[in-house]
């Protein structure tokens, strides 16, 4: 029994490159095109490791003396799953083997490998599972269908896998949970079926799968499905095990070097690790590292600005000034030191303070208020062309014209909306997004689709704050950074985080970051100060968690 390496992920810090369905498959036939690989030893590979990544995370299994029931589908999943069960059989496990479909006309390899494991025992149509079947297994191996299931599930498969989740004490999914989109994370759902199980999906809810096993990378679906599953259940529960198994043909994947505009969106997604760069060399004066400038609210409105002033200094900027109201001059200058004041109200006093040419980054947006005087500052603090920050009230305010938005927009911009924001500056995006697995074929954008339509749209970074961030800029690079698993951080819903955010990113930016970099180096320290800070989290102690992080970043990087 041979596999590739096993690594075993977690949804932790750690840098991942993340391939989507269409990329991986491009990858496999890219292997097998140019001889490196044939699909049957791909296929070997990836059952065989099923079994390896298996005994390594459950070591209460060991390799006899155990029982499984594997579920084989009609495509290549299912071939892994006769792989898999060939080889838990020469290890001693007792084995069921439950087929979905015909299997006469399963694709070629998988065909073989079915043929391969009658020579051991037979197999059982999946009409034949039984609760008694279930429950009397160690585990239950899913292998009915991985990534490239792109329609809604049958009645009786749906059935089969509600009574897996209720009766099984150990599921491991292959590839993904049947059911998820690789690309989405979402139920593929059948909303013109007439029955109620086909209509509400397969219920392989949290923590019904306990153990994901997939193949050279993870997928976005991963990330996306952990992220709704929390949600619906609560951020109590354990994620479950995410394996990766190692197929030997990482040389084919999509390069990360293509030029940005070269067609088609090859770029790899990544989930972000320590990003490079964030301690400032030696020997170098405050405006080496720019001047960032927060245009804050009115009286009584100015703490959002506040906050994301004290993160761009804290971030690293050399200096930051925070404009507001002459009326709410004193109120900002009680409770900030370091941060430099100047009372600004119009677009005049804002383009006269622009003229010092150190001011080399800005932000706009929280707790500035809606509005025309908002949507006018807006448009003059972006025909500066200087690298900007828009959040918050900035984007609520152009949400009965996002096109007046956008046409001044330009590639040093970077938005950062939630989701409600986010549907109101691009509602034709969010309608099509939202047809994503709710019909029969699995048409409709994912979000990470949208999030790149959006950064072309706009000519500029989108950061999309959730979870699960998406960070996409107009040549389509893309960011994931997963708050989940060892990174959930639920105390960060707290008001004026995503100020945070804004500043860290804006003071990225003063330093030189480009708007990509600055979103997603911004977006991975905003979850670091919040996980070292732990439970009781409020806004403000994020940026004064900040050299805690950074050191720890020197410790580890020297």
């Amino acid at each position: 029994m041979t596999s590739g390496t096993i690594t075993r992920v977690n949804f932790d810090q750690t840098r991942h490159k993340l391939l989507t369905e269409q990329q991986m498959r491009d990858t496999e036939q890219r292997a097998m095109a140019s001889g490196h690989v044939t699909g049957l030893s791909m296929m070997e590979t990836a059952g065989c490791g099923v079994v390896d990544a298996l005994l390594q995370s459950h070591p209460q299994f060991g390799e006899t003396g155990n029982s499984a029931a594997v579920l084989c589908g009609p495509g290549n999943n299912g071939g892994d799953g006769y792989v898999i069960a060939r080889c838990l059989h020469q290890l001693g496990w007792k084995v069921t083997v439950f087929h979905y479909g015909n299997p006469d006309r399963l694709p070629t390899d998988a065909a073989e490998n079915a043929r391969l494991w009658a020579q051991l025992d037979s197999t059982h149509p999946l009409s034949d599972l039984t609760a008694a079947d279930v429950s009397g297994q160690d585990v239950v191996i899913d292998a009915l269908f991985g990534t490239g299931l792109t329609r809604s599930l049958g009645t009786e498969i749906v059935t089969k896998l509600d009574m897996v989740a209720q009766h099984a004490t150990t599921i491991i999914a292959v590839d993904m949970p049947s059911g998820v989109s690789a690309d989405s994370g979402k139920m593929l759902k059948n909303v013109q079926a007439e029955t109620p199980p086909a209509a509400t999906g397969p219920q392989l809810s949290w923590p019904s799968v306990n153990h994901i096993i997939t193949f050279q990378r993870m997928k976005p679906g991963h990330l996306f499905w952990v992220d709704a599953m929390s949600q619906q259940t609560g951020a109590d529960k354990t994620a479950p095990i995410l394996s990766i198994v190692d197929l030997g043909i990482e040389d084919f994947e999509p390069s990360s070097g293509r030029k940005p505009d070269e067609a088609d969106p090859d770029h790899p997604i990544n989930t972000g690790g320590i990003p490079a760069g964030l301690n400032k060399p030696n020997l170098a004066h405050k405006y080496q590292h720019g001047h960032a400038v927060v245009c804050a609210g009115g009286s009584g409105h100015g703490g959002a600005g506040r906050l994301a002033a004290r993160a761009a200094l804290r971030v690293g900027a050399g200096a930051v000034t925070l404009t507001c109201p002459s009326a709410a001059l004193m109120e900002n200058a009680a409770q900030l030191n370091a941060i430099m004041l100047t009372p600004i109200a119009t677009v005049a006093e804002l383009e006269t303070l622009l003229t010092d040419t150190r001011k080399n980054s800005l932000c706009l947006g929280p707790g500035m208020g809606r509005g025309q005087n908002t949507r006018s500052l807006v448009c003059a603090a972006l025909k500066s062309q200087r690298p900007i920050v828009l959040d918050a009230d900035a984007l609520t305010s152009f949400e009965e014209d996002p096109s007046s938005l956008f046409a001044r927009l330009h590639e040093n911009a970077v938005l950062t909306p939630h989701s409600g924001e986010f549907a109101r500056l691009f509602p034709d995006l969010v309608r099509v997004e939202e047809a994503a697995g709710t019909d029969t074929n699995g048409s409709g954008l994912s979000g990470i689709e949208k999030a790149r339509q959006a950064a072309k749209m706009a000519d500029c970074c989108i950061l999309l704050k959730g979870a699960v961030t998406i960070i996409a800029a107009p040549d389509g690079r893309t960011e994931l950074s997963a708050a989940l698993g060892q990174r959930q951080v639920p105390w960060l819903a707290t008001a004026g985080a995503g100020d945070v955010l804004a500043g860290f990113i804006t003071g990225l930016m003063a330093r030189g970051f480009d708007p990509f970099e600055a979103a997603r180096a911004g977006t991975w320290l905003h979850v670091e100060c919040a996980r070292m800070f732990g439970p009781g989290l409020i806004a403000e102690d994020l940026p004064d968690m900040l050299p805690r992080v950074l050191q720890q970043i020197e410790a580890e990087t020297q």
